[in-house]
């Protein structure tokens, strides 16, 4: 069974805990996307977002900080009530290092990385994470379209999981609509983040069960 997991990227900010609510019954997870404007080329929201659905709304948080320096921040939004952390490969000089920190506050570690950050760079650490997160567009905005050797690399690093960490999550992130998410799963992957296919359809709730069947 693959998990489903909303992008609030996506969502209406004026109405955020409604349009959250929307996507509960359905929803495995919630992907919050933090930013800074310098590791990507926007701003998005930061820790008062997230203490304040995990105070108001029950469900896992998954959240994906695209930000220069995530060290300087991981106890701060772990506190805030993440139940996943993801760190990009790009920016962080002593991975184990911040993979260990993050698993002592009790909280999952993942990695996440660039479309074109090559995956035999997480040889030596993947059997110490969680989970990898694909990004499958530039990351940085919501709605871009997938990129289509995506596909290949979702493989590779599924074979490097079977090899070297059969327990970790592999979640791919950008791009993903009920129209190619059958592949992306076939090819390996097992979390599904989605933002504008999910919030911003007709029937989110219907979205997320047809992804969920596409099996």
């Amino acid at each position: 069974m693959i998990k489903i997991a909303p992008s609030i990227l996506s969502a209406d900010f004026l109405n955020l805990e409604s349009s959250i609510k929307k996507v509960l019954k359905g929803a495995d997870l919630l992907h919050i996307d933090v930013m800074d404007g310098h590791f990507v080329p926007n701003i998005s929201i930061g820790l008062p977002i997230v203490h304040a659905i995990h105070s108001k709304i029950k469900i896992p948080l998954d959240v994906h900080l695209m930000i220069t320096n995530p060290d300087q921040y991981i106890e701060d939004f772990a506190q805030a009530g993440s139940d996943i952390l993801t760190i990009h490969y790009e920016v962080c000089h002593h991975l184990n290092r911040t993979i260990n920190h993050i698993k002592s506050l009790g909280v999952k570690a993942f990695v996440a990385l660039n479309p074109h950050t090559p995956i035999f760079l997480l040889s030596d650490i993947v059997e110490y994470l969680d989970g990898v997160l694909l990004m499958s567009v530039n990351p940085g905005f919501g709605g871009q379209k997938f990129i289509a050797n995506s596909i290949s690399r979702i493989q590779e690093l599924f074979n490097l999981k079977k090899q070297k960490n059969p327990e970790m999550s592999i979640a791919v992130d950008g791009g993903i609509h009920i129209g190619n998410v059958n592949k992306i799963v076939e090819a390996g992957a097992n979390i599904i983040v989605a933002g504008s296919a999910i919030f911003k359809s007709d029937d989110p709730l219907k979205t997320i069960k047809t992804m969920k069947g596409t099996l």
